[in-house]
């Protein structure tokens, strides 16, 4: 797998790749999926010590590529900050962005993209130093909060602060490992974002002891994939490679066991795997687009539970992002 790094050009500069053909054509000409994620947001995209993208939201890059290329693994991961990302998108520089992005209204409607599904339910919350012994976000008044530039975070901080009449002192970085430096270095008393970042960042503290995020949620951040509008095909492979792995989950197919179920008698593990009729002809794929994201990737909670949750060192409890029969709000459409 390659990392690539372009400086952002202009859309126009871009405009013949697009006039050869859909996106579908031109991953499957150029034989890889370009892939904007995170640059060092552990558990959701960050370089391991063999110098490979490893996360939760580089797993759903695998996912595409797997469904649109039968082959997990080509994938050109373009680390983008929360600045350029939408311009990467929007000018052509990226083919997909997963990067812990917030759908929201205005980035729906109003950028030239589209989200395609929430791979994490998220939200906001604060980190603190331990010794000032703060126990509750209503007892920030006063204080200096480091945050990051180009987020939904700067919102989130001056509606909450308004709405319960206190005060604050922003400090603004344009990237997490400044605000994070910042945070430790002692300008701001705390660092607010969304809380899987939060608990990303007290792990690269040099004593995460000396940090706690505090219990309060304060926004909605459903956090997914993104494409260009534009493309319907290419739209509905992003959305339905991740739908496949939620499907995969609540039928309990996973990338060990797929292959007992070859000959299933089960209607909704056929049609998943493809042994009964061919839901990827919709979507110009083949009809195993769903075996191979699960064989090669595996299914939602496999990529949750090795990035995030049991198997990694976060150990973040699935919560919302549980199945809907579990708890959770984690739903998938049939594959029918």
């Amino acid at each position: 797998m390659k990392t690539l790094k372009w400086i952002s050009v202009g859309a126009c500069a871009l405009a013949p790749a697009f006039a050869m053909g859909t996106t579908l054509e031109t991953v499957q000409s150029r034989d890889s999926v370009r892939c904007g994620v995170n640059a060092a947001q552990p558990g959701f995209s960050s370089l391991d010590d063999s110098d490979q993208y490893r996360g939760l939201d580089t797993d759903i890059c695998r996912a595409v590529a797997a469904a649109a290329l039968g082959d997990a693994s080509k994938v050109d991961f373009v680390p983008l900050d929360s600045v350029e990302r939408f311009t990467a998108l929007q000018s052509g520089e990226v083919d997909l962005l997963s990067r812990t992005t917030t759908w929201t209204s205005s980035r729906d409607t109003t950028l030239g993209m589209h989200f395609t599904g929430v791979s994490y339910f998220d939200g906001q919350a604060f980190m603190v130093a331990s010794d000032l012994g703060v126990q509750s976000a209503e007892e920030l008044d006063g204080a200096a909060v480091c945050t990051q530039s180009g987020t939904t975070s700067e919102l989130n901080l001056s509606d909450y602060f308004r709405m319960n009449d206190m005060s604050y002192d922003a400090v603004v970085f344009d990237s997490p490992e400044q605000s994070i430096a910042g945070f430790e270095a002692g300008r701001c008393d705390v660092l607010s974002s969304d809380a899987s970042q939060l608990y990303a960042q007290r792990m690269q503290l040099a004593d995460p002891d000396m940090a706690v995020v505090l219990p309060e949620i304060i926004s909605k951040e459903p956090l997914g994939p993104a494409v260009r509008q534009g493309d319907d095909q290419w739209f509905n492979i992003v959305k339905w490679s991740l739908f496949a792995m939620l499907n995969a989950e609540e039928l309990d197919v996973s990338s060990s066991n797929i292959d007992e179920h070859a000959d299933s008698a089960n209607p909704d593990i056929a049609r998943l795997l493809g042994q009964d009729g061919n839901f990827g002809e919709g979507m110009g794929l083949n009809a195993d687009w769903a075996y191979q994201i699960i064989k090669q990737v595996g299914n939602y909670a496999e990529i949750y539970d090795r990035n995030v949750g049991a198997g990694s060192n976060f150990n973040i409890a699935r919560g919302l992002n549980a199945l809907w029969r579990d708890g959770g709000i984690q739903y998938a459409p049939p594959i029918r």
